[in-house]
C-alpha cells in the first residue's frame, strides 16, 4: 500500500495568494478567481522558493526550440553525397567577387554569377548558399546545402547579410543581389539542411575556386 504524500499549493493569484497544505485550501482561493494562478509541489521547500518566483517559470511551459533544418555542423560525421556544394572567391577584399554551385556526385556547376566588383567573399558565400536554396526548391530537388562558411551560414538563418560594407557605385550590384536574397529568405519557408562542409577532415569544399 503506497504512503499518501503531502503536497504543497502555491497560489501566486487567488483571493490569498500564500502556500496551502491541502487542495480543498487551495481551491477556496482560486475556484472561480478569473485569472487565478496556482501549482502543486511535492515539498515546502519548493513552494516557497515557487511563490517567490514569478509564475510563468512553472505555469507557462517553455516553447519548444523551433524546429530548423539549416545546421552548422555534419550530424552523420562524414560526407552526403546527396548534395550540392556552394563557394566564393574574392580577388581583394573588398574586390572581385564570383560564387558558383557545384553537384556533389558529379562535379558538374549546376550554377555560377559574377563577376561583382568591390564586394567581399562573404557576401559571395552569402549569395550562394540562397541561390542555391533557390535552384533546389525551383527543381523541387531533395539535397542538401555544404558551404565552408560558417558567417554565411549565421547569415541565412537569421535573414539578413551582416555585411559591414559600404554601398558605393562600384559595388551597387552586389548589394542589389543582396536585397533580393534577403527578400526571397523572408518569402520562403527553408526546408533544405545547410551543412558546414568539414575542410579539416575533407579537404577543399568541391565548389573552391583553387585560388588560394
Amino acid at each position: 500500500m503506497s504512503k499518501n504524500r503531502t503536497k504543497f499549493y502555491v497560489v501566486w493569484q487567488g483571493r490569498n495568494p500564500g502556500i496551502y497544505k491541502s487542495w480543498i485550501e487551495c481551491k477556496s482561493q482560486v475556484d472561480g478567481f478569473e485569472g487565478a494562478k496556482y501549482k502543486s509541489f511535492e515539498s515546502q521547500e519548493e513552494a516557497i522558493e515557487a511563490y517567490r518566483s514569478d509564475f510563468k517559470t512553472f505555469i507557462y511551459k517553455k516553447k519548444e526550440p523551433e524546429k530548423n533544418p539549416i545546421f552548422t555542423y555534419n550530424q552523420q560525421g562524414k560526407i552526403i553525397e546527396n548534395a550540392i556544394c556552394v563557394d566564393a572567391s574574392c580577388l581583394g577584399n573588398p574586390g572581385k567577387m564570383e560564387y558558383r554551385g557545384v553537384d556533389y556526385q558529379t562535379r558538374t556547376e549546376i550554377f555560377r554569377k559574377g563577376i561583382f566588383e568591390d564586394a567581399t567573399v562573404n557576401i559571395g558565400e552569402f549569395l550562394a548558399i540562397v541561390h542555391g536554396l533557390s535552384y533546389l526548391k525551383q527543381h523541387n530537388l531533395n539535397k542538401i546545402i555544404y558551404t565552408d562558411s560558417n558567417t554565411a551560414i549565421a547569415w541565412v538563418k537569421k535573414k539578413k547579410a551582416g555585411t559591414k560594407l559600404e554601398l558605393t557605385e562600384r559595388n551597387k550590384m552586389a548589394f542589389e543581389w543582396v536585397e533580393k536574397a534577403e527578400n526571397w529568405l523572408r518569402q520562403n519557408d527553408i526546408t533544405t539542411p545547410i551543412v558546414k562542409w568539414e575542410t579539416n577532415k575533407w579537404g577543399e569544399i568541391p565548389a573552391d575556386f583553387g585560388r588560394k
